[in-house]
């Protein structure tokens, strides 16, 4: 497994070592060993899985009371995946990162709490599958306008798909924080 920091303090892009041969591969997803190394000691509590179509664009979501960390990958396709540092007390407060996920590519990110994440779908269908660290809360859950022109996210989409939650997202600066 090759852990590789973000800019962002807390973000870990995660490369599995896959071991491919005529029969296809095989690689290992989730090794908590290896990832208390890097200071990821979770029990993760709650598996996800989304399927979505090109230009979907999911986010920015979080969650608060206590919030969730989570390892997220594409499993089917591929995604342009963001995270953005929600911690107010950050240096890097408001300031996203983002990285391409895909089944090609077999990357993970970790994705810890007090980040806003969120996810635009690059391919014709895209799986996505994520572990959180606490169970989803309806009353708990927020977002961030995924277009807040003082975040300046550059997504690959002029035109999103969205669903109707994420039209409603306030801006960071009006948003609920609490880390």
């Amino acid at each position: 497994m090759n852990i590789i920091p973000g800019k962002l303090e807390g973000i870990l892009v995660i490369e599995p070592q896959v071991f491919a041969d005529n029969r296809g591969f095989f690689y290992e997803s989730y090794n908590r060993r290896e990832l208390e190394k890097y200071g990821i000691a979770l029990d993760f509590v709650q598996d996800n899985h989304s399927r979505s179509v090109k230009n979907t664009l999911r986010g920015l979501h979080y969650q608060v009371n206590p919030g969730q960390d989570k390892l997220v990958r594409a499993t089917l396709g591929s995604v342009w995946d963001v995270v953005l540092d929600i911690r107010k007390k950050s240096p890097t407060f408001g300031q996203w990162e983002a990285y391409e996920l895909s089944a090609e590519n077999k990357r993970q990110l970790f994705v810890p709490k007090g980040f806003a994440h969120g996810f635009c779908v690059l391919s014709d269908l895209a799986d996505f599958q994520y572990k959180c660290s606490e169970y989803w809360s309806p009353e708990d859950e927020r977002g961030i306008a995924w277009d807040d022109p003082a975040i300046g996210v550059n997504w690959p989409v002029a035109q999103p798909i969205l669903s109707e939650k994420d039209l409603k997202n306030p801006t960071l600066k009006n948003a609920d924080l609490c880390f």
